[in-house]
Formats: structure tokens, C-alpha cells, sequence
């Protein structure tokens, strides 16, 4: 729909070689789909130099979709969040990790499914249609199928995936949900979609497969990385 801008509010801590690419792929997404965009980097002061390249980023895609937001030292996911909401200007806002766990390729059927149902809040689930988990060892596994079986069981909220991190708000819903919101880190996903149905608000889901950061930047696929590099080429020759 015109009008409709998506905030991307990323919270980072040493992501200086994720960084660039994750951002490409986001810039890419958003470029495709005609969509609105703008990026928040709430970086907690990491000393691997991610700031420096979300410096560099922002010369490449102006100030108006890159923002780095930066913070004292690591401060929690949770608050990362708050911070980065102070500064949205889209009135959808998008919570994603920086690290490839979550691929920005899922973000247009968020918004579709979005749209189709006017949802409050999407969730991307690793537990139903064809969303799946790779590079989880089974005792890993084992816990997160646990904590949400125990979550499920004991709340009832009626989401498949309660811990994933990936999800697409309505931004007078999430702010709404975050300030009611008094957990820290794991627990911190899932009492927010238990405040969630609380509030009374819909929630969507798409299947997502999660990709565990264990495989680094490999879990790109091939043409995507060469893509990407041609990229930064043309970044590094023309910006």
C-alpha cells in the first residue's frame, strides 16, 4: 500500500563482516518489491569496528535508510529494541538478527501476508508449513522444541514458534507490547507474543527456515555471494 515504511531495527555486537552484506540483501528486498525502507544499526559499542562500517553504509545508502544508532555496551536485546524504536520513522517495524540466522528474502511474504489479513504482528515459525532448522545438533534442538512445547503448553498463546526473532510489527503494536514487556534476552521473544494475545492482537506466521550462524557467511548461496561482491565492487569504484 503507498504510504507503508518498514524499519528495520538491527541490534548488533561484532557483525563487522555480516554487516555489509546482510544490508546489501535488505537494500535489494526492499529495492525489488517497490517497498519503503529504512535500516537502524542499534550497535552496543563493539570493538570489532562494526561501527566504522556502518559509517561506510550509510555513504552508500544515504542517512535516510541507514542509521546507526550506537549504545554504552551491551545493554540486552530487549532494550536494544526500545532504543531503536525511539528513532523509527516506518510505521511497520521489522525485528530481525544480523547474523543470517534470518534471510531478508522471507521479509516480502511477511508483508503479503501482512496486507492480505491486516495483521498486528507476523512471525517467522521454524515449526510449521516448510520452515525448518539446519545446523542444530539434536540436544539443541531438543531444548528449543522444549521451551516452546513448555511455553505453548503452559500460556497457550496459539504461536508455533514463541523464541524466533524474526517478525514483522505493526509499530503502535510493538511499542505497545515492548513497554509492557519485562523480561530479559531468551524469555524476552516469547513474553512478547504472550503479551501479544494479551492484548488481544492478530498474529500471522510464515514459515522460515533458520539458519544457524555456525556456517558463517556460507550459508549464502553461491550466486547470492558473487552478487554481493559485484556489489561492493561497484561500491568501492563508483562511491
Amino acid at each position: 500500500m503507498a504510504g507503508d515504511k518498514y524499519t528495520v531495527i538491527l541490534p548488533t555486537y561484532n557483525e563487522r563482516k555480516n554487516l555489509p552484506i546482510i544490508t546489501w540483501l535488505l537494500a535489494k528486498t526492499f529495492t525489488e518489491n517497490n517497498l519503503d525502507w529504512e535500516v537502524i544499526i542499534v550497535d552496543d559499542n563493539s570493538p570489532d569496528g562494526t561501527q566504522e562500517v556502518a559509517k561506510q553504509l550509510i555513504k552508500v545508502y544515504g542517512e535516510n535508510r541507514i542509521l546507526l544508532k550506537p549504545r554504552a555496551g551491551k545493554l540486552g536485546l530487549g532494550t536494544a529494541y526500545v532504543h531503536g524504536l525511539q528513532f523509527a520513522t516506518g510505521n511497520f517495524v521489522i525485528i530481525m538478527d544480523a547474523d543470517f540466522s534470518h534471510h531478508p528474502s522471507a521479509i516480502p511474504e511477511f508483508i503479503k501476508l501482512q496486507k492480505a489479513h491486516d495483521y498486528d504482528i507476523v512471525t517467522g515459525t521454524r515449526y510449521a508449513g516448510n520452515g525448518g532448522v539446519y545446523g542444530w545438533d539434536l540436544k539443541r534442538k531438543l531444548v528449543s522444541r522444549g521451551a516452546n512445547f513448555l511455553a505453548t503448553l503452559v500460556l497457550r498463546p496459539n504461536v508455533s514458534d514463541l523464541t524466533g526473532s524474526y517478525r514483522l510489527y505493526k509499530k503502535p503494536v510493538l511499542e505497545k507490547i515492548i513497554a509492557s514487556t519485562k523480561s530479559k534476552g531468551y524469555v524476552f521473544q516469547m513474553e512478547m507474543m504472550v503479551r501479544a494475545r494479551s492484548f488481544g492482537f492478530t498474529i500471522g506466521e510464515v514459515p522460515i527456515a533458520f539458519v544457524d550462524r555456525l556456517y558463517g557467511e556460507s550459508k549464502l548461496g553461491g550466486d547470492e555471494i558473487v552478487g554481493y561482491l559485484k556489489g561492493v565492487w561497484t561500491l568501492f569504484t563508483t562511491v
